[in-house]
């Protein structure tokens, strides 16, 4: 697939875009990958993309002349979509949308990055085809919110990803968020791994992650539940059952903990007790050796000082 970027940053673009998933995306051929400085064909020495607004007010304006002379010069791939705030929100549905221009449909797409305040409202309604937005939020211009384009695409497209399958689990694929993700070890700090996942079982670790995913779902993104019709009375099923299944395993491993718990305090109890008799019978071991103490006082001072008497008494 080719995608032209048209920016006044190109290198923050190529940087980007040549390393990572994307960089080796365009190493295989899979993605072309053009990017386009609107300032190589600005007029004047400067090479001035930009203007003050009419009618006043802060900022500068992207102007029309550089932009419609790259697009000229270099024929970009159409559609050509313009990064603003004011475009389609971008979401996985849309990215599949746009990946779908590619081959054998078409050729591609292009983006047109914004800078400043924005660009020439002409430019929006003569030159691109549409318009983008990757959220509510405002950026110093359209650059990273094309490379997040770029590389949602990119992901799309056949021979991309080292392992195909991994398009299929993702967030969003069917309208839910992913399930959560584990690795080694399997204990950490004294947090477990679920214990289905070691199982080894694939229909019960299968059958875990949709309910997982239908739950994360649920309590984090509600909305894309709603929008695609709630749950079916299955997957009500599969969570419920899930859910009472880890119930029932928490409710386990903390009985088995409380009565491992009691037997180290019943064992550390009766290593004490025998500590203390073993003291004990050491000290009355020790007492007859007549070398230490008060016995030895007395015998040392003929008995006297057991009789009261002073040291000097005839």
């Amino acid at each position: 697939m080719r995608i032209d970027v048209l920016t006044i940053f190109p290198d923050l673009i190529e940087h980007y875009a040549g390393s990572a998933m994307v960089g080796r995306a365009r190493a295989a051929g899979v993605l072309d990958l053009r990017v386009h400085d609107l300032r190589s064909l600005a007029p004047g020495p400067h090479r001035s993309v930009d203007d003050s607004p009419f009618g006043g007010g802060a900022g500068m304006v992207l102007a029309p002349g550089p932009i419609v002379a790259t697009v000229d010069a270099v024929q970009p791939c159409r559609p050509i979509f313009l990064l603003s705030p004011a475009g389609r929100r971008v979401d996985q549905q849309v990215v599949e949308e746009i990946a779908a221009l590619g081959p054998p449909a078409g050729q591609g797409f292009s983006l047109l990055c914004g800078r400043y305040e924005g660009v020439d409202q002409r430019i929006a309604d003569h030159v691109v085809d549409g318009e983008l937005s990757i959220g509510d939020l405002v950026l110093a211009g359209g650059e990273l919110a094309a490379l997040v384009v770029v590389e949602a695409v990119t992901r799309l497209l056949p021979g991309a990803l080292g392992n195909e399958g991994s398009v299929a689990d993702e967030s969003f694929t069917e309208g839910l968020l992913e399930y959560p993700q584990y690795t080694r070890p399997a204990v950490f700090q004294g947090w477990a791994v679920p214990s289905v996942l070691l199982s080894g079982d694939h229909g019960r670790v299968a059958r875990w992650r949709r309910a997982m995913a239908l739950r994360r779902t649920m309590e984090r993104r509600p909305d894309l539940i709603a929008a695609r019709g709630g749950l079916s009375a299955d997957e009500h099923a599969l969570v419920d059952e899930i859910l009472a299944a880890e119930a029932a395993e928490a409710a386990e491993a903390a009985e088995a903990a409380e009565a491992a718990e009691a037997a180290e305090a019943a064992e550390a109890a009766e290593a004490a007790e025998a500590a203390d008799t073993a003291d004990t019978a050491g000290g009355l071991q020790a007492a007859p050796s007549g070398t230490v103490g008060p016995l030895a006082d007395v015998a040392s001072d003929g008995g006297r000082r057991g009789h009261g008497l002073p040291r000097d008494s005839r």
